[in-house]
């Protein structure tokens, strides 16, 4: 996109690095001016300043310093990653980005942290029937942005148990199905990544039936995570979390081992590519 772009059908990269670039030339600095500044390349703002790169907390913050603007590009760059989702799943986000473990229940949807951008979409859409196109991008880009979590050198480790029922419900068309399908099976061939189906053949699930969420921290205590229709809702009481600690084991003894698993998920993958 261009200067002649309407910025409303900008996204949020593109917004963020129209701003930067908008400030920078009002204080007269050229991008290699920029770079120095924040301890970055030229070509590393130039891709900051179209969009095709999501800034570093750093470059934001050297941002700050370089322009004097007390925190301005630190809070928008913020607020890309907050600003497409609910309030009520925030303070979730943020505890996600700093979790060591994270054990996660599905009944009828793929876990957000694990869905493909055509699934994602096709989840927006039908849920969002009100909103536009670039609003539905914007939350496909904020959700595949917590993927973001597993670029670090110490990426969390995370177990997810999808009932088949996820895998069943047709999300977005056969083909979406079958990207999100393939996509599982490269996320379980991780090593910091255990991927669980509960069959259906299992009968009712060991324990609860509504999909739930735990984060586990190196120095922090383990908090619970819930979601209904009206919101989501963190619980960190020692019984609370201690019972759905319980649930998931039951729910993991009870689910087809990660071999067996990987095994049912492809036959579905063949199944929707035939």
């Amino acid at each position: 996109m261009d200067e002649t772009t309407p910025p409303e059908l900008f996204n949020p990269l593109q917004r963020f690095g129209q701003d930067v670039r908008r400030v920078r030339l009002g204080r007269k600095l050229t991008q290699k001016h920029l770079g120095n500044a924040t301890g970055y390349t030229d070509a590393y703002v130039s891709m900051v300043e179209s969009g095709k790169l999501k800034a570093s907390e750093k470059f934001a913050s050297g941002c700050d310093m370089a322009f004097g603007t007390n925190g301005l590009f630190a809070g928008l760059l913020r607020r890309i990653d907050e600003g497409d989702h609910p309030s009520w799943f925030v303070p979730y986000l943020r505890l996600e980005r700093k979790a060591s473990r994270i054990l996660a229940y599905s009944t009828n949807l793929m876990t957000g942290i694990v869905q493909t951008e055509g699934y994602a979409r096709a989840v927006f859409r039908g849920s969002n029937p009100r909103t536009s196109a670039e609003g539905i991008e914007d939350k496909v880009a904020a959700r595949l942005r917590r993927r973001e979590v597993f670029d670090g050198d110490a990426p969390p480790s995370l177990w997810v148990i999808l009932h088949e029922a996820c895998l069943r419900t047709v999300v977005g068309g056969a083909e979406v199905m079958a990207e999100q399908l393939d996509y599982l099976v490269q996320v379980g061939a991780s090593p910091y990544v255990e991927v669980q189906v509960m069959p259906f053949s299992a009968g009712i699930p060991a324990t609860s039936t509504m999909p739930f969420t735990v984060l586990r921290f190196t120095d922090a205590p383990t908090v619970l995570y819930t979601e209904t229709r009206v919101g989501g809702r963190m619980h960190d009481s020692a019984q609370t979390v201690d019972s759905a600690l319980d649930d998931y084991d039951l729910l993991r003894a009870h689910a087809l081992a990660p071999d067996r698993s990987l095994a049912l998920i492809t036959t579905l993958l063949k199944e929707y590519r035939a």
